[in-house]
Formats: structure tokens, sequence, C-alpha cells
């Protein structure tokens, strides 16, 4: 095997993430699946591809519009990748749409949970509707007639619009017949009928039903031909400068309004629209016909993701849980003398995020604690663990909290923490610059009988109590005094200057976690030729970077039995014959999103196991400062082992088989139904 594997061995990247949104659109496809979850789903499904667009599909375009001849890693031009992501692309959002339609909302309403249409409105729901038209909608639109006076407004990325054609003269003569109504964000997307108005146990109208029912208001003496609900997509990748980077904070505050009307590169269009004006709206956007998808329905399904929270029917939804207690925290109160008796694991969403909250409280309320130090990459609007690391500084502490600014989608509300951190006298830094902190490390520094402590949380999940509720996440507890060495040499790494240097347990990027993989995986290797029993287990988010992929087929050819469970994108093609054919790669795609990356190796009976905030992708490597720590305690050991990697081996119910070629079929049941989620959670959450 050569050190980088042939184009023909590796899977486009684009096409894996879109067959990764397959699978998820499974869900809402699957009966099985509780029904207002089914329609979760297809908002979810909606979502992943908003930032689909937003983010993969505008660097593919800039390619296309640079250099389509390129071809990536994967053998694939730029505009053949284009082709074939534009045609699958397609297909399912017409599938999504199908579902809706023709599965998912008629079970709703034979459930008493309806979603009127205006040609189904009844005369006291028209009434109430016009009300509410008048009250509560039209006070806040503003409809722009296009003239050379009105040129087309500049709209933004993923809102609600409406593009109306008209026909007659206003009171100023004008008549050139297009206008365009913008829906503000604050206005509600889904409106919940009264009781005694819905005829049903929950009735809804969307917004664009109202509008469209009373656009002609907007326009009076004139006449509507035709009212068109529209929304465009845009690039939001954000543009940072390295070079000309004095302050990082402020060049983002900068760059980030610019995120809401970057180039377009999707145009999402109701199937009634007209040609003439699907024309008008493409040219407008200087887009093309591949970029333009006609839906029947609101073309805003993201919007419809709180509708199963404001119905109370538990009957449709995932069984509720309570998060349980590890059990050396269960009758403790003091998290470090708890940690003292020995290291803790925290499983998420299974057992409570708390703990973490708590670590961070404590610390900000004992007066022996000297120092906290933590990253910070996601942590929400409202997080009560930064509430605490503002409450330490305020009462004297020395707190250093590492904020990532680049963290997607997060940046603005990574700011506005930062700001609070430094208004309350925190260190705060950003990093390294080219270099995202993608690290999952929280360093209590604690006097003792006259020596200071270190107690460390490490993790694979980030600092966001409520995605806590919804990831699968591992967490370890621990003042091993050689782990929280290695962790405090990196914070010294992060906010000083100076060398690398070594580590004692932890492996790092961008210096040694690539280097240590492929040492792994050689290691593996080389058993298996001596003839020994020689295993690799992964389980990670992505798999893309080469020469792991490279390294995992050259030990594939010499023996090694390798298990991969990969949620999303996998770039290296299993079962290959002569090539992986001892490779097996599934994903696990249910209730809860997988999100621990936790590596397995055999070597020779001593079961490595690693936990990471890094997947096995370039930008973890190279281009993000990240931790992978070994599990030291035998008994945490053979938890992950027992919860982070055989039921999910086990799964035969939300489980899919990679091809070859790239495609996945889900794993077909053979005796009894076991699903990894369903299981953890009878084993680790609360029993009431």
């Amino acid at each position: 095997m050569s050190h980088l594997p042939p184009s023909e061995y590796l899977i486009n990247r684009e096409l894996g993430i879109l067959e990764f949104n397959r699978r998820v659109l499974a869900q809402a496809d699957d009966p099985a699946t509780p029904l207002l979850e089914r329609l979760r789903f297809l908002c979810i499904f909606s979502s992943n591809m908003d930032e689909f667009c937003e983010i993969r599909l505008s660097g593919l375009k800039e390619q296309l519009r640079l250099n389509p001849h390129h071809e990536g890693p994967d053998g694939l031009s730029a505009r053949a990748a284009f082709k074939q992501v534009s045609k699958l692309s397609h297909s399912m959002v017409a599938r999504q749409y199908e579902l809706l339609n023709k599965e998912v909302l008629p079970a709703m309403a034979q459930q008493g949970i309806r979603f009127y249409r205006r040609t189904h409105w009844t005369p006291e729901q028209a009434e109430w509707i016009r009300d509410y038209f008048f009250n509560e909608v039209m006070p806040v639109l503003t409809p722009i007639g296009l003239d050379p006076a009105h040129p087309f407004p500049n709209v933004l990325n993923k809102s609600l619009n409406f593009a109306v054609e008209l026909e007659g003269k206003d009171a100023f003569g004008r008549s050139s017949g297009k206008a365009v109504v913008q829906a503000p964000r604050s206005l509600h997307r889904v409106i919940q009928l009264p009781n005694e108005i819905a005829g049903c146990e929950y009735g809804f109208v969307f917004l664009s039903s109202v509008i469209h029912a009373h656009v002609g208001e907007l326009f009076s003496g004139m006449r509507v031909k035709g009212c068109y609900q529209f929304r465009v997509t845009r690039n939001s990748d954000l543009f940072i400068d390295d070079e000309e980077n004095k302050n990082l904070r402020e060049q983002l505050q900068g760059e980030l309004p610019h995120r809401h009307f970057g180039n377009a590169v999707r145009l999402e269009v109701a199937d009634n629209c007209s040609e003439e004006m699907t024309a008008f709206l493409l040219k407008q956007f200087r887009l093309s016909h591949d970029d333009l998808y006609q839906v029947h329905g609101p073309v805003n399904l993201v919007r419809l993701m709180n509708v199963p929270d404001r119905v109370d029917r538990p009957d449709l939804k995932f069984t509720p849980f309570n998060p349980g207690i590890p059990a050396p925290l269960a009758q403790e109160e003091d998290i470090f003398a708890a940690i003292r008796r020995g290291d803790i694991l925290l499983h998420h969403p299974f057992q409570t995020f708390q703990p973490v909250i708590d670590f961070i409280r404590q610390a900000s309320e004992d007066p022996n604690v000297m120092a906290i130090k933590q990253t910070v990459y996601r942590t929400g609007t409202d997080s009560e663990l930064m509430r605490h690391l503002i409450s330490a500084a305020q009462r004297g502490k020395e707190v250093t909290v590492v904020v990532e600014l680049l963290a997607r989608f997060d940046e603005e509300a990574n700011i506005n923490w930062a700001e609070k951190l430094e208004a309350a006298g925190a260190h705060v830094v950003y990093g390294v610059v080219g270099h995202k902190t993608h690290a999952k490390m929280a360093m209590v520094v604690r006097r003792e009988d006259g020596r200071l402590k270190r107690y460390v949380h490490l993790g694979t999940g980030n600092y966001h109590a409520r995605t806590a509720r919804l990831y699968t996440d591992f967490g370890l507890l621990t003042c091993n005094p050689d782990l929280g060495q290695d962790v405090n040499d990196v914070f010294m790494q992060i906010t000083g200057l100076g060398d690398a240097g070594e580590h004692t347990y932890l492996w790092q990027s961008p210096f040694t976690l690539h280097p240590n993989i492929i040492k792994a995986i050689r290691n593996e290797t080389e058993k298996a030729r001596n003839g020994e029993k020689a295993m690799i287990v992964a389980k990670m988010n992505a798999l893309l970077e080469p020469k792991v992929i490279a390294a995992l087929y050259e030990a594939s050819q010499a023996g090694v039995q390798i298990d991969l469970i990969v949620r999303a994108v996998c770039a290296l093609r299993p079962g290959l014959k002569g090539i992986s054919d001892n490779i097996r790669v599934r994903s696990v795609i249910g209730r809860f999103l997988e999100h621990h990356r936790i590596f397995y190796f055999y070597n020779g009976g001593r079961e490595d196991i690693y936990l990471a905030s890094a997947d096995w992708m370039d930008r973890n490597f190279f281009r993000r400062i990240e931790t992978c720590f070994p599990l030291l305690d035998p008994k945490i050991k053979k938890r992950v082992l027992n919860e982070g990697i055989k039921p999910y081996l086990k799964d035969n119910s939300r489980s899919w088989d990679m091809h070859p070629d790239g495609s996945y079929r889900k794993r077909a049941r053979r005796g009894r139904v076991f699903e990894a989620h369903t299981f953890l959670l009878n084993l680790l959450a609360a029993k009431s």
C-alpha cells in the first residue's frame, strides 16, 4: 500500500455527508419511530441540509468557479462532484416532502394534531386568522414594490419571503407587476389556533398560509395574480485573514453580519411558483436551475422543530427519562472528595451532566481553590457553567478561559461570553490563530495540606448542558497527577509561548495525536503479521484523513480485525477484496446524536482504550488543538468497552452497514431486537 491510498479507494466527502443525511431522513421514514419524533427528524434533516449548503455546497461551488476540472482525493472533479451532489440532494428533498405530506401530517391529523391549509379553513377559522393577520402580522410587514426606485431587496440567509405577482397601478401610477414581502424573524412560523376554533386538540396554521390568504391587503387597489414563498441559502463560511489579524474578536465581530448576505447557493420555492417568477428569482440570486428546489409545502421546515414540544402527547414521543447519577457521586456532595477516591466516568446523556457543572460551581465557591482553567468551544447562550466561571472570577480566583471564537454558528454566543468573562476579571484567551481550540478540558487547582493539587475534567463533548441531553459523550473526572500535569502543559501552550514538550499520557493535536494513532495501528499490523491476535475498534463522527485510511488498509491486509463505528462521513471503503476485507464500517442513527470518540487497540491483550475530542479528519489532526487520553482505571476501561463499544457492535435496530460503493443498508435483524440507546437508558438512567 502506498503512503496515500489511490483515489478509487476513497469516498467523496460531500457525497458521504449526504449519505449520512439520508440515514437521518430514514428515521422519519421508519414507522417504528414515534410519530412526533418522525416530524422532528424531518426538521433535523432540513437543518442538516441547510448547514450542508451553507458550508460544503458553497465550498464546492467555489471550486467549480475557480477550477471545475480539479480532482479531489477521491478522483472526482468539482464539476462531477457537484452533478452527483445536486442529483442526490434533489431526490432526498423530494422524498422529505413526500413523507411530510403523505405520511406524517395525515398520521398526525388522525391523532388530533392538524395543520390547516387555506382551502380547508372553516368560516370561524378564517375569521380568527383574519383578525390575527391584521393584529399580529400586517403591522410588522414591509412590502417592497420592485421598480427602478426600489431594486430587489437584500434577502437574509434562510429567511422566509414571498414573491408577489401584481396587476394594476398603485397610487403613484406605478405598475411594475412584482413585489417582495419579507417575513420578519420575530413572527412565529407556526400559529396555534384556540381549541374552540381548531375543532381538534391541536390545530395549527402556517404563517405562509396566513400571509398568502391576505397578501392583497398589502397592495390596495391592485390585483394579486400570484404569491409564492421562497427562501435563499447563502455561503455562511467566515473569512478571517490570519496575516492581517490583529484582534480576532474585533475582526470576527466585523465579519459576522456578512454571513447573512453571502453568495447565494440554493433557492427554495413553492412548487406552484410560476415559471416567470422562478426565472426572475434565479436571475436575482445568480443561480442556475441546478440550484433550484421546488417543494410542496413550507420552504422553512426547520421552523416546525418546536411543534413536538408544543404538543402534550407523550405517547407520540420517545419515552422521557431522567439521567442517572454515577454511584461515586450519589452519596457524596463534595465532588473533590469523590474524585480523590478514584476516577469518575460520566456517560451522557444516560447520566447527568450536573457533576460537570457542580465541579465548576464548587470550585468557584471553595476558598481553597486557587485557579480554574477551561476551554469553551460550544456552551450555549444561557450557560450555568459560564455563570459559575464569572462568579469565580468575581470572587478573586485566577480564572482562565480559552474561548474558541471560530466555533461555527456559535461565534456570537462565544463573543458575548468572552466579554462578560473579561468584565468579571477572568483571563480570556482566543486560542492559537490558525488552530481552533477543540479540546474539552477543565482544570481546578486546589490547596490541600499545604500543597497544590490539580483536578481535571476531560471529555469527548462540549460544555453545553442542553446538548448533553441529546449527544452521546464520555467525560472523565480525575486527580491523577500525571494527567493533571499534561493538561496544565496544554493550557500553558495555548495561553503562553514555548515548545510543545512531551506529555506523559495525553496525545495532542497538532503534534502527537496523528503519529500516535498511526503508530498504534501499525503496532496491531505487526502483531497480526507475527500471527498474534490483533484488533482495532474506533468510534467517531467522521473518518477522512488519507494516511490513517492507508494505515487501516495495510492493517486489514495483515489480518487485523477492524470495526469502525462512524456516525457521519467515512471516506474509507470497507470490504474491498484484497484491500479492506477485514474492515467493517457501521453507522448508528437513533434517538441521540452519536458523538463520543473511542479508540480501542487490542495490543497483545492490554486492550488500550482512549477517549478523544478529535475525529480522524485532517482538520482535527493538523489544524486544531485536540486531546486524546488513555483510560488508566481497569474498571472504567471495562465500562467504556461495555457501554461505548459492545452495544453499538450488537445494535440491530438503528445500525447501518456501509458497503464498498459508499452506500449504506439497514442492518438485517437476526434474533431479538437490540437497540444500543434503549439498552444504555435501561442500564444507566435513573430508575424512577
